[in-house]
């Protein structure tokens, strides 16, 4: 797209409070690399995406240089620490919303906010049939498949990986399960192997996550976007996440929204299960799956809610909406 990377954001990524400590150092770096390109430069427009303890700083210094700053996507305060609204309305000309009563919670707090609906909305789905995905990757159809998601970033992993290592082991006493791991974009198989035991029956899916989420009876899944993915596909799914004991201490105190998965905000009830810090444990997670396999019906009334809640991220083309907006911004 002939974007020249200044920082790598694989450089600086992390969740969780007390974890970004260990990336201060990188985080600072990049602070110091944007800021001097900002200055030599001298950009019209800056366009910031999600990542507010970092971004609300780069606004500033920006702001100060006579950058218009334009949100995308804006922050989730409306979920913690929602008095962080005012630094947006102050160092932002615009905010950009994915979810429709983002907006309504910006323009109270006298942010210039427009909602373009949800990226993912046309761009997630399944290139092949359950059948034909099943042929490609050696799999039965006619048995039930487990697809599991736990997360893009290492520390996600790290606290994830162990958990859903013995949840597979508990799930597959059923013989004729079958568990596919679909493996995110910038990570490899090897990532996974120190949490792989040596007769493993969970199959790597690289390069195909969307199919292996809609060829699965039900789907395991780290709180995130791969929510809005997978409800995007109708698939049924167990939401779960889990960070440091004093960084999700923190966080309850911390946060304002009744519901961590955003599905379940979007629907604002309990669609899918949510299991998170202490509730994320083998056997919860077991219990919850072998619920959904052993019920049609309760996965057929998930996927109702579920298709309810993709009729609220808008209709596709968020991305060119955004664009519009940009772009009438930089006209003289």
């Amino acid at each position: 797209a002939g974007v020249e990377i200044v920082v790598d954001c694989a450089e600086v990524g992390v969740t969780g409070i007390f974890e970004v400590a260990r990336k201060i150092p990188a985080l600072r770096r990049a602070m110091r690399r944007l800021r001097a390109e900002a200055v030599r430069r001298r950009p019209p427009l800056a366009i910031l995406t999600d990542f507010p303890s970092f971004h609300l700083r780069l606004a500033r210094t920006l702001h100060r240089r006579g950058v218009q700053n334009v949100y995308f996507v804006c922050p989730q305060f409306w979920a913690w620490r929602p008095w962080r609204v005012n630094l947006v309305r102050r160092r932002f000309v615009r905010g950009l919303c994915l979810f429709p009563f983002e907006t309504d919670f910006y323009r109270r707090a006298g942010v210039a906010a427009d909602w373009i609906g949800h990226p993912l909305v046309g761009q997630a789905r399944a290139t092949l049939t359950r059948n034909e995905f099943a042929a490609r990757h050696g799999l039965d159809p006619g048995r039930p498949i487990i697809t599991l998601l736990p997360g893009s970033r290492p520390s996600e992993l790290a606290h994830h990986m162990p958990r859903l290592m013995e949840s597979v082991a508990r799930l597959g006493r059923v013989a004729d399960r079958q568990f596919l791991l679909a493996v995110a974009p910038g990570f490899s198989r090897a990532h996974f192997q120190p949490f792989l035991p040596a007769q493993s029956p969970l199959r790597l899916i690289e390069d195909a996550t969307y199919d292996a989420l809609a060829a699965a009876d039900v789907a395991i899944v780290s709180s995130g976007t791969a929510t809005i993915e997978t409800a995007l596909l109708g698939t049924p799914m167990v939401v779960v996440y889990r960070v440091a004991p004093a960084t999700a201490w923190i966080a309850r105190r911390l946060m304002r929204a009744p519901y961590i998965a955003m599905v379940n905000l979007l629907a604002q009830k309990l669609v899918v299960p949510e299991l998170i810090q202490e509730a994320f444990a083998p056997e919860q997670v077991t219990r919850e799956v072998e619920r959904l396999l052993a019920s049609p019906q309760a996965r057929a009334a998930m996927q109702r809610d579920l298709a309810e809640v993709s009729r609220r991220l808008g209709p596709p083309g968020a991305i060119d909406r955004a664009a519009t907006i940009i772009a009438a911004m930089l006209r003289p």
